[in-house]
């Protein structure tokens, strides 16, 4: 039976441990967070040299693992078997160890916590391994948030630390930091350090604790670009190339991509009236006047042309074409066509 990180980490604070836990997926946050706190709160301190194993895929065979997982704990209630990178297992998917490990599912021993780290991939759900570990396991699949999801995740994780931010921090952390559920929460427990409990997370404090500045960033470029301010923007790209490693091409090539591939959606629909955008905008309905603004700035065909500029930009930038451009001059050429509509047969 298939579970939810926040079922299992509530069991966890409770004290009710499974006797095999296999936590698998392509998001790793929870498969770290909940292994971590296994391997920090099940044990004492002075119970874990003795009865608890750390083991990493790369380095055992399921017999290994299996030998650990089957000894009784010395003076302890239990013991704990974690394994990492799980899906390093040399014979996890061979019939040898397939047979081994559902033997030990059918039957596992009480006194073991045994915890398997299965990151980047799943079992396939067709085999018999799969349905036995969903049978006999607590089991945990976990899926890369979408990018639409990621502010509902910002504000569940700081209410949960007892915080609340307003929808603009939000906004902020979930564009620019992205759906990389680690560095997100360690970007925001950075933010909480020196904040009172029930304080406000506010845009100011993002900009300060995040490596983002207040007048050159890529939300900066993108009003830049909507008010048709030639001025601005270059003044960013300068910025920009004066602090590479603050402002990598790449992820701010995202979020543009982001952005008019949003605006190209709101160009589609027919409500188009600020209610209308507000409710398509979700969380960024806050933003509607804006994107109302730039679909004027930007209309459809320009949004599908730009898009295509932006798709040209990315492969300069990873060396495919483009030759020895700098990333400030990608930059550079992909805002001035931003700037200045260029004629179809020269868009490529």
């Amino acid at each position: 039976m298939s579970h939810t990180p926040e079922g299992i980490i509530e069991q966890l604070k409770q004290r009710q441990f499974a006797p095999v836990y296999f936590l698998q997926g392509e998001e790793p946050y929870y498969i770290d967070f909940i292994s971590d706190y296994i391997e920090a709160n099940a044990l004492q301190e002075h119970e874990k040299g003795f009865n608890q194993v750390v083991l990493y895929g790369k380095d055992v065979d399921i017999a290994t693992v299996m030998l650990q997982a089957k000894r009784f704990p010395m003076m302890s209630e239990r013991s704990v078997v974690i394994v990492k990178e799980a899906q390093s297992i040399q014979d996890i998917e061979k019939e040898d160890g397939i047979r081994q490990l559902e033997a030990y599912l059918q039957n596992p021993l009480p006194s073991t916590i045994l915890v398997f780290c299965y990151k980047y991939k799943t079992l396939d759900g067709r085999k018999a391994l799969a349905k036995t570990v969903g049978k006999h396991a607590v089991l945990l699949t976990t899926k890369k948030l979408y990018d639409n999801q990621v502010p509902a995740w910002v504000t569940s994780y700081l209410k949960s630390k007892g915080m609340k931010a307003t929808q603009q921090a939000v906004v902020l952390l979930s564009e620019y930091i992205g759906s990389d559920l680690a560095r997100l929460a360690n970007e925001i427990d950075k933010l909480l350090i020196n904040l009172k409990p029930g304080a406000t997370v506010d845009e100011g404090l993002v900009q300060e604790n995040v490596g983002i500045s207040k007048e050159y960033n890529i939300f900066e470029l993108q009003s830049a670009l909507i008010a048709r301010d030639a001025l601005k923007a270059n003044r960013i790209i300068n910025y920009f190339e004066a602090n590479p490693k603050n402002n990598p091409l790449i992820p701010n090539l995202t979020l543009l991509f982001s952005f008019f591939t949003k605006l190209l959606t709101l160009h589609m629909q027919q409500d188009k009236s600020e209610q209308g955008i507000r409710k398509s905008l979700g969380n960024r309905g806050f933003l509607a006047k804006e994107y109302m603004q730039a679909m004027r700035t930007f209309p459809l065909q320009r949004c599908i042309d730009i898009i295509h500029f932006i798709r040209v930009a990315d492969l300069q930038v990873k060396g495919i074409t483009g030759g020895d451009m700098s990333d400030a001059d990608i930059l550079r050429e992909l805002v001035f066509k931003l700037l200045h509509p260029v004629p179809r047969a020269l868009a490529s």
